[in-house]
């Protein structure tokens, strides 16, 4: 089974947690405030991680925010029932869900199960070979993206959406597939989240070498079409 870690500051929640996860069958760790967290998370012995955004040390959105430098392990952050803006904040920095608390632990289980799942995915999809197309390389194995045999440093958000085109070659990709394929979840705020990241792509890539990559079909969505 998956190894989960908790990174919660108040015991009643962690414990509970952590006795309903191993009576699932899940191996777990724990973690009290955010630092300790971060440590454990880069240590590679979790496959998932449920973040509580109010931490001692350092709060949890500033933990995703490191360790999506180094890791897209899954995370499902836990929020305070009217904190829309740390979620809005923790999804566009890579949380992968949310729960907001107080939670029924049967709804938190299925979200675990989702983002594992999800997660064994892309590791399928990383065992696959080069992606490419007009001087572009993707290898989702070395998560590297080279451009005329230049590296380009992106985001996870922004390596998975342009994965995710590159894919689907000259097959147009509606906002509502990508929000799907790339956020997996369904994304509750405006849709133009994807015209963003696509702006991204385009600043990195098309704008600073000069090639059209990304297409956009306008009324649907967006195109990685070849020549």
């Amino acid at each position: 089974m998956a190894a989960i870690l908790i990174v919660e500051d108040e015991e009643k929640i962690a414990r509970f947690v952590e006795l309903e996860l191993q009576h699932e069958g899940y191996e777990t760790g724990k973690a009290t405030d955010g630092l300790s967290g971060l440590s454990l998370a880069e240590s590679g012995k979790y496959d998932l991680m449920i973040l509580d955004i109010m931490l001692p040390g350092i709060n949890g959105l500033e933990v995703l925010r490191r360790l999506r430098k180094t890791s897209d392990m899954p995370v499902i952050l836990l929020t305070a029932r009217d904190a829309v803006m740390d979620k809005v904040s923790g999804l566009e920095m890579g949380a992968d869900d949310y729960m907001t608390k107080p939670f029924a632990i049967e709804e938190l289980l299925a979200r675990i199960r989702v983002a594992l799942r999800k997660s064994a995915k892309q590791k399928d999809r990383a065992a696959e070979t080069v992606l490419s197309c007009k001087g572009v390389e993707l290898r989702p194995d070395a998560h590297e993206v080279t451009v005329c045999g230049e590296k380009v440093e992106l985001t996870i958000r922004e390596f998975t959406l342009l994965q995710t085109l590159l894919e689907h070659k000259n097959i147009v990709l509606s906002r509502d597939t990508l929000i799907d394929q790339v956020w997996g979840y369904d994304y509750y705020v405006e849709t133009n989240i994807v015209d963003v990241y696509i702006r991204y792509l385009r600043h990195k890539i098309d704008d600073r070498f000069q090639i059209h990559l990304i297409s956009t079909v306008r009324g649907i969505g967006y195109v990685i079409k070849e020549d």
